[in-house]
């Protein structure tokens, strides 16, 4: 397959900016992977789409303040972006400066900390920080909300608020899960009320998930890497789901790539903890997955492609077009969609 393939046009004032006055208040579009046919709803529909027994699985992951704004000690301006915790003092991170900071250099924080560059491992560096308390206080005094690279202003208040499910636990994420952006806890407990079942995976999302596929044959693409968990009570209650003829529903395409790894990893779901470079495009065969609730992604994107494995490409890009048309808003902080397998 082609990255071209993936290709749509997307004019740049549906990209959404700031997120919706209420976190329900977003638009839906239904794709009907049988069918192919798509419809319009608002996000408080969601519920009819959903059968009492169903299992709805979230991603727990807690974004960190991971953006960082440091100096070299010669001057110049360094900009930090977390990727991963390597242990209390130590990060996996992007460095952006004018000129890529030396092995054993040393940048100042805006609050005169200390970090020592380490060595290069491919995109990122290992950077060491010169402090005798937790790094989480130290983010939390410093660190900014790492919004992505299309929302175009700075940071404020508000985002660590709304870059931030109600229901995140495990910090690690550089970027939120944006499907579960639109539930608050009204419309949780209304699903519960429903009888819908819930269960939680974590897949700590990183800065690699806005990197553009840069080849042409994606069978020559290399995902980045991003932690996953996937407990056996959550292995056990989709065992459960399936035992009584529902769907598992994943609340983002994290959610999918956590519960498909553990499946590949054996052959079949198994409890998990590790990486995952989990790649899925048109042709996958899903082992967990029924349906989807997603936002809308990037042209040319891995998740573009695996939102068009589940609901069918052709299907997939005749509904973002029509998103397009109807003005729905995109990205991070846009609209929603449900999508059911083909």
């Amino acid at each position: 397959m082609q990255r071209q393939d993936f290709f749509f046009e997307l004019p740049p004032e549906l990209i959404a900016q700031q997120p919706s006055p209420e976190r329900t208040g977003s638009r839906l579009l239904h794709l009907d992977g049988a069918t192919g046919n798509c419809s319009d709803y608002q996000f408080t529909d969601l519920p009819r789409f959903l059968e009492a027994g169903d299992l709805l699985v979230f991603n727990d992951t807690k974004v960190i303040p991971a953006r960082l704004f440091a100096q070299k000690f010669s001057g110049g301006k360094v900009e930090i972006l977390i990727e991963r915790f390597l242990d209390e003092k130590r990060v996996l991170a992007q460095v952006r400066a004018s000129k890529s900071p030396k092995v054993g250099g040393r940048l100042r924080l805006e609050n005169d900390v200390v970090v020592v560059v380490g060595q290069r491992v491919d995109n990122f560096f290992t950077l060491e920080f010169m402090i005798d308390y937790p790094l989480s206080q130290l983010l939390e005094a410093v660190g900014h909300i790492p919004l992505p690279p299309y929302i175009d202003r700075e940071d404020d208040n508000y985002d660590q608020q709304r870059y931030q499910t109600v229901y995140a636990r495990a910090q690690g994420a550089v970027a939120a899960p944006t499907a579960g952006l639109h539930f608050d806890e009204a419309m949780l407990q209304t699903l519960r009320e429903q009888g819908l079942e819930t269960a939680f995976v974590t897949l700590h999302v990183g800065a690699g998930t806005f990197t553009p596929v840069r080849v042409d044959n994606l069978a020559e693409h290399k995902m980045h890497a991003e932690q996953v968990e996937v407990s056996a009570e959550v292995v056990a209650q989709v065992q459960a789901a399936r035992a009584r003829g529902k769907r598992v529903i994943a609340i983002g395409t994290t959610s999918v790539r956590a519960l498909e790894s553990a499946a590949a990893a054996m052959g079949e779901l198994q409890p998990y903890q590790g990486d995952t470079r989990l790649f899925i495009t048109p042709g996958y065969q899903f082992r967990c997955i029924d349906a989807l609730l997603t936002n809308f992604h990037l042209p040319e994107s891995t998740l573009l492609m695996l939102v068009s494995a589940l609901g069918g490409q052709d299907a997939v890009l005749a509904a973002y077009a029509h998103a397009v048309q109807q003005k729905y808003r995109f990205f991070s902080y846009g609209d929603a969609m449900f999508v059911t397998k083909k």
